[in-house]
């Protein structure tokens, strides 16, 4: 009887970008970043404050989601796959200014837009995001432990906090638009893993 020759062919290499400290961390973030942006949106849209009937409360969940932000990744932090994640994005070399300049110039050639496990539009959004949590977080305990504050600082506090906001949704929608255009980097937060080919294409600097 002759020997088969023919095999079945290989699945799909896939290569692990996430852990599930990683994918834990981005998920309740998100979740709480959410909560925050729309409970926003109802405190200060009139067409939207106008559904509430329990504006306290929006109020309390507002404040209680936005206190719980940082803990996420406090707690992440006691993972070593999730710190040396931090790490990747702390780090910004040559080949990440040389992805700006072509961002700049709208290039969109992957051969002129070298990345590392992550491209330098990330790295500056994961660190403006962090920035403005932080910016958030210390306008919002002024706001709201009015007695320990002088009139001058809530008032600046409630200016900073207002338009931050405004400016953290731009952006968070931006960040969610990139992420819909790419269903292969959301699959890997999903599931922890992206196959090969996207990693070489979009991020020929990474060795997995």
């Amino acid at each position: 009887m002759p020997l088969r020759t023919d095999t079945p062919a290989p699945a799909e290499a896939r290569v692990r970008r996430f852990g599930s400290t990683d994918r834990w961390v981005h998920r309740t973030t998100a979740a709480l970043m959410g909560v925050c942006v729309v409970t926003a949106a109802f405190l200060y849209i009139p067409q939207f404050a106008e559904l509430v009937g329990r504006r306290a409360l929006v109020v309390r969940v507002h404040e209680l989601a936005g206190l719980a932000l940082p803990v996420p990744v406090l707690a992440g932090l006691a993972s070593r796959g999730f710190r040396a994640t931090l790490g990747h994005l702390n780090r910004f070399g040559p080949h990440d200014r040389v992805w700006l300049r072509a961002a700049l110039r709208r290039d969109k050639r992957r051969s002129v837009r070298p990345a590392a496990k992550f491209n330098a539009g990330q790295k500056i959004y994961a660190a403006w995001i962090a920035g403005a949590a932080l910016v958030m977080l210390g306008t919002g305990l002024i706001m709201w432990f009015t007695h320990l504050t002088p009139l001058m600082w809530r008032t600046s506090a409630t200016f900073v906090h207002d338009w931050l906001a405004l400016t953290v949704g731009i952006v968070l929608a931006g960040h969610i638009g990139m992420a819909l255009g790419d269903p292969e980097a959301r699959k890997g937060l999903r599931t922890g893993s992206v196959s090969r080919e996207w990693a070489e294409r979009e991020h020929r600097l990474w060795k997995p």
